[in-house]
């Protein structure tokens, strides 16, 4: 069991002791606190309005109501739009008056883990900075509930999926023509969560009229591991092999995750999602692109073959998107399949995705597997090591900076070493003793001989 509080929010297993465990106590704590936070930012009560949704984990339903009765126990008014996706929640409070939005969803955590994910007025997710005032106000209770006739308003709000594909389909870059005359035929797994509602919605307004659905029922009860890797999408693979579907979409319990999967029933590689969507993108809008540390060259090979230039960010969507901010980025996001396209809004967003892809393979007209072929390869490896508690872990970081000082070196989230089409990330966890050392390369032999001869470095550092 555990509760993790850090600057983009507080996840937990539910149940327990408050302190140890994500439960009820934590949650009026930790909202109380951000209401505390955004009333900071806006004095005038008048301003005091926050977006509330929930994907679909047995537990939402308590924890929603936990939200939503804190916050209007602070002064704060409250759209709750319901069962929803991340990036709807996000799209709601950029379109409507409210100053903040909270997204109850632990994202591809099992279904008895939860979380308060914290949206600033701009509909992303808060800095380092908004985090730890959060973090300080909750750690210290330094919050004050109002009196009976200063209390909130509770206000249901219905459509925000509807308003949130109304405003894909208005995109430049979506053909939903161009999708409907193709005729494909889609598969999906929404992992008996949110996805189960937003995707057959997308689907039918982009002109998809085969679609096969599994784990479509939002009963919050996973069906399989809710992280999108190819080994737990066995399932989905077999259903497109079985009813020749021309694609398969994943997405995780809140939506803001998309892994693809070819025709021919095999993963297309989730860090491909967003080669291929900026493929597309780029082909239209020629700029910049950004991802973080740990996500594939490909991307920054795609970038430059269309004349633009790439950037690497530190990990985490908000650095992404500080990053794409900073470079003027027409497209970007993250190697676990977030894609981000500011077009529409600033956080990652499988159902933009989706029509993205779609009218992608729609004008191309070639099938999944032909597109997938036609990027640079690569393969990741993805390794960590446990170290003894106290290990000085910055000082293990500069020795390995130091022995490769001749190759190129990004250290501003742990230390990216380049070799040429190569290259190795070191990152160290703030929660537990280890260190996670990404390699990739041309093939996966090659990946993991670079993993090892790093990891090799680590112990032989570590023996001193």
């Amino acid at each position: 069991m555990s509760l993790i509080k850090s600057i983009s929010g507080f996840r937990g297993t539910m149940g327990g002791f408050p302190g140890d465990n994500l439960t009820p106590l934590d949650v009026v704590k930790f909202t109380a606190a951000y209401a505390c936070f955004l009333q900071e930012a806006y004095p005038e009560p008048n301003d005091w309005k926050v977006v509330v949704g929930r994907d679909g984990r047995v537990s939402g339903d308590m924890v929603n109501k936990l939200v939503c009765a804190t916050l209007m126990g602070m002064g704060m008014q409250v759209y709750d739009i319901g069962l929803s996706t991340t990036p709807t929640v996000e799209m709601e409070v950029i379109h409507s008056d409210a100053i903040g939005g909270v997204i109850l969803t632990a994202s591809h955590n099992p279904f008895n883990w939860n979380a308060l994910k914290l949206l600033n007025s701009e509909g992303e997710f808060l800095n380092a900075s908004e985090g730890r005032r959060v973090l300080d106000l909750a750690d210290a209770s330094a919050f004050q509930f109002v009196t009976t006739d200063k209390l909130g308003k509770y206000i249901p709000v219905e459509g925000a999926i509807r308003r949130h594909i109304d405003a894909i389909l208005a995109l430049d870059l979506v053909d939903a023509e161009a999708i409907r005359k193709a005729g494909f035929k889609v598969a999906f797994d929404a992992v008996n969560s949110t996805g189960g509602i937003a995707l057959p919605m997308l689907l039918e307004a982009l002109g998809v009229r085969q679609v096969i659905g599994i784990n479509a029922e939002p009963t919050g009860v996973f069906a399989h591991n809710p992280e999108p890797l190819p080994e737990h999408l066995t399932e989905l693979c077999e259903t497109v092999r079985r009813e020749k579907a021309d694609v398969g979409f994943v997405v995780d319990p809140d939506v803001d995750r998309l892994a693809l999967i070819q025709e021919n029933g095999e993963p297309f590689v989730e860090e491909y999602t967003l080669v291929s969507v900026a493929d597309y993108v780029l082909q239209h809008t020629p700029g910049n692109t950004v991802s973080n540390l740990s996500s594939t060259r490909a991307l920054q090979e795609v970038t430059e073959k269309h004349g633009g230039s790439y950037s690497a960010s530190a990990v985490g969507e908000v650095n992404v998107v500080a990053k794409m901010k900073e470079t003027g980025a027409v497209i970007g996001g993250e190697g676990n399949g977030g894609v981000i396209y500011p077009a529409l809004h600033y956080g990652r967003d499988a159902l933009v995705g989706i029509a993205l892809f779609l009218t992608q393979l729609a004008h191309s007209g070639k099938k999944c597997s032909e597109l997938r072929k036609s990027y640079p390869e690569f393969v990741i490896s993805k390794n960590r090591m446990d170290l003894v508690p106290g290990t000085d872990v910055d000082a293990l970081l500069q020795h390995v900076r130091a022995k490769y000082s001749d190759r190129p070196i990004i250290d501003v989230d742990g230390v990216r070493i380049n070799f040429d089409r190569q290259w190795v990330h070191l990152r160290k966890s703030n929660t537990e003793p280890i260190i996670r050392i990404y390699a990739e390369s041309g093939n996966a032999a090659d990946a993991d001989a670079l993993a090892n001869k790093i990891i090799g470095d680590i112990k032989s550092y570590l023996s001193k």
